[in-house]
């Protein structure tokens, strides 16, 4: 492609580039999901699927089952797993350490709805996001459910995203870690929810479970300043890191 048709193509707000692991941040998760041979993965805090569904299009065929508690998001992402008989959506529910019920603030956004008290740093760098409501969903310890969800599959990922509350979703799995081989969480690099866990912390909670960072993508950017905010960190199983990092 020619610097005048790039060039033409930023002006228009699109930037064009060869699809490879280098330049999509998709085509590398799925040469990560290929490399450890996952055959579940399981989609904490789904919303309306995108997740899913980019797994999809970058060429994904196995197993997702969704977990998610909003209310409008979960009818969306009933309907986008519809006719595909490998994507199964959980019970509406939240996951955490404990067991029972739990309000979620709704937020104006939606992505940015969490059951922690939202900061004013998060409102912001992203307007609009404030919460807007709140809804009162069971909550769950992901190791006494998911046992109905995994049937044989043995190398699962566990992805998570849930607004500041990832190291409570990992409290509460800890008895199903045995066919876990990666987890993918989203990490703060600033403080955006009351008492979440920032980078530092949630890194050195997965990896005395066992898990070593492997990964990284690009997450969520302050609109105004440019500042990197979040980030997602893909982790594998120890004993499947290469040698040095055992």
């Amino acid at each position: 492609m020619s610097d005048r048709i790039r060039n033409l193509l930023r002006k228009a707000g699109i930037e064009a580039y060869r699809y490879s692991i280098h330049t999509s941040t998709g085509a590398q998760l799925h040469r990560l999901l290929e490399h450890c041979n996952i055959d579940l993965v399981l989609d904490v805090g789904a919303n309306s699927g995108h997740y899913a569904s980019a797994l999809r299009a970058h060429g994904y065929t196995g197993r997702i089952v969704s977990f998610e508690p909003l209310e409008s998001a979960y009818a969306e992402l009933t309907a986008a797993a519809a006719g595909d008989t490998s994507w199964r959506v959980a019970p509406r529910m939240a996951l955490g350490d404990t067991e029972g019920t739990i309000d979620i603030h709704v937020a104006g956004n939606s992505l940015s709805s969490s059951i922690l008290d939202m900061l004013p740093e998060h409102e912001r760098a992203a307007p609009g996001s404030g919460y807007v409501g709140r809804q009162t969903v069971p909550l769950r310890r992901l190791d006494k459910v998911a046992g109905e969800f995994i049937g044989d599959a043995q190398r699962l990922l566990l992805k998570i995203d849930t607004q500041g509350y990832e190291d409570r979703v990992l409290a509460g799995a800890h008895e199903m870690f045995g066919n876990v081989v990666a987890i993918q969480a989203e990490l703060s690099l600033v403080p955006l929810y009351s008492g979440q866990p920032l980078f530092d912390q949630l890194r050195a909670t997965i990896q005395a479970l066992g898990y070593g960072l492997f990964a990284v993508f690009p997450g969520y950017v302050h609109e105004r300043t440019g500042q990197t905010l979040q980030l997602d960190g893909f982790f594998l199983r120890s004993d499947l890191l290469p040698a040095r990092q055992q």
